[in-house]
């Protein structure tokens, strides 16, 4: 998923973080909306900025269960059978639009890299992104996307392993009990899901296993405050060093990709156009969850999180048609609600 998502790029626990930076860089929430500068004082939000905010919130969810579903129509409806290049695209489009955001338009000020210690790290990251962005691809070939999001939603459960298995750090055990449905949910949810294909569940677990181990090396390799990065600008440096790797990777593991590309968009006048929106929409799904980071709280942002995984999972049932069972969706349900959960254990208990 998004949050529970291909693109999401930061960690839960970097989401309190950076709301409170973009605070701190904004006057505390009030002066740098032109809300009258009053330092020292916060104000009620006004109607004009709950207006923006559900604006912010709406393309966020417009742009994740957007590029979500022109996934799976591309890979699996439409004939174009290359995640690889697919996601080269991406984050092809990730690259250029990121500059373009934080050189031109100034959405965040650049942050450069400061040490080659600092690049190796960013590099280390990429290649993990890469490779559940990859997997979250290629799972969409073989899943439902309602399927998808259910394993995607587990995220927590591998997060909180990683975390333990790098820090040795533990957190209450009531938290870690909220986890239990989480992995219960998955289980009761594939064994109700008609269409289960085996390898694109491992990929796809394995794609949320890689997302989770990404956000908690991200949270240890980048932990100093020199080389901090905003996700906006991780994204940034990351994304040429996506290309140069899935670029090679793609040519040699989808060697037709180029003839079959051409052929179809012979074929299909809007190939070319719907790979350029699919690859546009990917990187607003990080443009807007930045935004809506900055906007809101982290726990607003997972409680949005979490309703956007059931929204999502809605309308790819209306679009797609596939088969859903009431044990399968029971099973779902079971998992948001043990996230919601955990969340919430997390919060209290930290």
């Amino acid at each position: 998923m998004s949050t529970h998502g291909s693109y999401s790029m930061r960690s839960k626990a970097s989401f309190e973080n950076e709301a409170k930076a973009t605070g701190k860089e904004s006057g505390g929430g009030g002066g740098g909306s032109g809300g009258g500068g009053k330092s020292g004082k916060t104000m009620s939000p006004n109607s004009k900025e709950n207006l923006f905010i559900v604006f912010l919130v709406t393309l966020w969810y417009s742009s994740n269960i957007g590029v979500i579903l022109l996934n799976k129509y591309l890979l699996s409806n439409y004939g174009f059978k290359f995640p690889i290049f697919l996601t080269m695209c991406h984050m092809s489009a990730c690259a250029v639009l990121s500059y373009i955001s934080i050189v031109f338009f100034k959405v965040v000020p650049q942050q450069m890299i400061k040490s080659r210690s600092q690049f190796i790290k960013i590099a280390t990251l990429s290649l993990v992104f890469c490779a559940s962005v990859v997997g979250g691809n290629i799972s969409l070939k073989y899943l439902a996307v309602s399927f998808n999001q259910a394993v995607g939603a587990t995220t927590p459960f591998f997060t909180a392993v990683f975390a333990y298995l790098a820090t040795l750090k533990r957190e209450a055990w009531v938290t870690y009990g909220a986890l239990i449905p989480v992995v219960a949910g998955v289980v009761i949810a594939s064994g109700g899901e008609p269409g289960f294909h085996l390898f694109g569940f491992i990929m796809c677990l394995s794609a949320t296993a890689a997302r989770a181990f990404k956000s908690v090396l991200q949270s240890i390799l980048l932990s100093s405050e020199g080389e901090k990065l905003n996700s906006m600008n991780l994204l940034l440096y990351m994304s040429p060093i996506a290309v140069l790797v899935l670029l090679p990777a793609a040519l040699i593991m989808e060697p037709n990709v180029v003839d079959v590309t051409l052929t179809l968009a012979k074929d299909h006048k809007s190939m070319w156009l719907l790979l350029f929106l699919n690859s546009v929409i990917a990187y607003a799904a990080n443009l807007t969850n930045f935004l809506v980071t900055k906007h809101t709280s982290a726990l607003t942002l997972q409680v949005l999180g979490n309703a956007k995984g059931a929204v999502a999972v809605v309308i790819s049932i209306l679009l797609f048609r596939n088969p859903v069972t009431v044990l399968g969706m029971g099973g779902y349900t079971i998992t948001v609600m043990g996230v919601a959960a955990y969340g919430e254990t997390k919060r209290r208990f930290r």
